[in-house]
């Protein structure tokens, strides 16, 4: 933007008790406002024997820059056998991308007509398939459909490249925790996630390393001319892009007015998005707040977000990428507009 000075150097440590932020050369750039967007690191060395397997031994990320062509390129040389596809503990970005990665590969392997030789299986650390239960049914009717098996409460603990196998930490019907290991020919991994090295023990991280947040008005709890959105704050959102780009203007329109002598009274509601891609031309696209709140944008005639429609496929094949191409990047926005707090009645 113009009047904007793009600094190309990584931060590497903050110092909000002298408003400072200190470059990765040593550099330190003083300010009087904040807003920090970090993001989240992937981090493959908490599941021993991934980081080294990751890219060859049928072992993939989508996750990791570049990998996806590896992906495709295991769905499309399976021939029948064992593919697994697993999510981690939250939090982690994107929640949905994990169950993506499955339900395309099964699009693919049912059109090649492979289903019946190939034993899907989905193991994540989540009580359910998805967080809001209006979702769901929907995606359970794919589940069923492609003849995935699901393993709830599963968390991978080790995996072994070259030898295919891949160690869960589960816990069977009587809460006795167990340890299993499977065979695999292929496996899509969403490695376990935490906040960036420059946040994680600075002073603006809560305990758990996230930039310590107000989960409405996105300024940090302790120094108040500080304000962080995205990925690495604590706010109890799902970590997706569409929570971003919600949060972005919250933040903008808080500082602004508090620089002109009013207050933080404009609130992030906790919108997400997650565009449940289950076959090819056709998305569940899940949009929710706080507490599992459903926030369709448009209305039921137009799409019913609980159910897979070729409307959500277009939507995020599309009409998003020019949206976040030619409005976003360019500081505009589409359904982004900042509201007030609402009064409370007298």
């Amino acid at each position: 933007p113009k009047r904007a000075t793009w600094i190309k150097k990584a931060a590497s440590a903050f110092d909000p008790e002298n408003n400072a932020v200190i470059l990765e050369d040593g550099e330190r750039v003083d300010y009087d406002w904040l807003i920090a967007a970090p993001g989240v690191k992937l981090n493959p060395a908490a599941i021993p024997g991934l980081e080294e397997t990751l890219g060859k031994n049928g072992v993939t990320s989508n996750y990791v820059p570049g990998m996806a062509s590896y992906t495709w390129k295991l769905v499309k040389e399976l021939n029948g056998g064992n593919a697994i596809f697993t999510q981690p503990p939250l939090p982690f970005k994107c929640p949905g991308a994990p169950q993506k990665a499955m339900y395309l590969s099964a699009h693919h392997w049912k059109k090649k007509k492979l289903l019946d030789k190939t034993h899907i299986t989905f193991c994540t650390a989540a009580p359910g398939m998805f967080g809001v239960a209006a979702f769901v049914p929907a995606l359970k009717e794919y589940v069923d459909a492609y003849g995935i098996e699901t393993h709830f409460g599963s968390v991978l603990t080790a995996i072994d490249g070259p030898g295919k196998k891949a160690t869960f930490r589960e816990k069977d019907a009587e809460g006795t925790e167990r340890e299993v290991v499977r065979d695999f020919d292929m496996i899509h991994v969403c490695p376990p996630q935490i906040a960036a090295d420059v946040v994680r023990g600075s002073p603006l991280a809560d305990a758990n390393g996230w930039i310590d947040v107000d989960q409405e008005t996105m300024r940090h709890k302790k120094y108040a001319n500080v304000f962080a959105v995205g990925d690495a704050v604590n706010a109890p959102n799902s970590k997706t892009a569409a929570a971003a780009r919600k949060q972005a203007p919250i933040a903008a329109a808080n500082l602004l007015s508090i620089m002109d002598g009013g207050e933080a009274d404009y609130v992030y509601d906790g919108y997400a998005s997650c565009p449940l891609t289950v076959e090819r031309g056709k998305i569940v696209f899940a949009e929710f707040g706080y507490g599992g709140k459903l926030m369709p944008t448009f209305p039921k005639w137009i799409n019913e977000n609980t159910k897979a429609t070729w409307f959500g496929w277009v939507m995020k094949a599309e009409i998003l990428p020019w949206v976040y191409w030619e409005l976003m990047l360019d500081g505009h926005e589409w359904f982004a507009e900042p509201h007030k707090r609402e009064a409370k009645a007298q």
